[in-house]
């Protein structure tokens, strides 16, 4: 319904905001990593949003990124993972790390959030699981730096090494070096 405001930023007060847009104030909720990347009162801001429906109430949550409003909507498509709590996961860590988490299935990482206990976040393990684009995760550590390195890593993948091996093994690799060499070193590297 409501995809995007842009207006002035009335008022700044964790997680909600005021957003002036020509005369109408919007009450957004954001998340907290959209929150300090905001400039000062009454500066324009532009947001991406996403509106809840419920029988009591309509809530506009607002996001500094495609990224983090995709990643919101996935994470509420989840059962048991309100808005609330989708808010909360995205004000604790960035949408590349959460990709990386679940990618890389530790859960671990996600019950450090506030209100995710250990069943919570292996169902977010479980139902996330390549559903967050790779572009979202394309900030991450386990991201190829080149192609010959995403070559590497699709090869190391269809060997049976999982995503953590092989990002580990691509680490200990030379920006500069070619597919064969790279497969070669990488195979080193792990069977240590």
């Amino acid at each position: 319904m409501i995809g995007r405001l842009a207006g002035l930023l009335a008022e700044k007060n964790p997680p909600r905001l005021l957003l002036d847009c020509h005369g109408v104030g919007y009450e957004v909720d954001v998340p907290m990593s959209t929150f300090y990347n905001l400039p000062a009162a009454g500066a324009p801001v532009t947001l991406l949003t996403h509106l809840v429906v419920r029988e009591d109430a309509h809530t506009l949550y607002g996001f500094g990124t495609a990224a983090e409003r995709d990643a919101f909507r996935q994470l509420i498509r989840i059962s048991g993972i309100g808005p609330r709590m989708a808010l909360a996961v995205l004000s604790g860590m960035s949408v590349s790390d959460l990709a990386q988490a679940v990618s890389t299935q530790q859960a671990g990482r996600l019950t450090k959030l506030p209100g995710i206990g250990k069943k919570i976040a292996e169902r977010l393990l479980l139902e996330l699981k390549g559903k967050l684009s790779p572009d979202l995760s394309a900030s991450g550590a386990a991201a190829p730096a080149s192609d010959a390195h995403a070559d590497i890593q699709q090869a190391l993948l269809a060997l049976g090494y999982s995503e953590k091996e092989a990002a580990a093994a691509l680490k200990a690799l030379p920006a500069d070096v070619g597919v064969s060499e790279g497969i070669k070193q990488a195979l080193k590297t792990l069977a240590r």
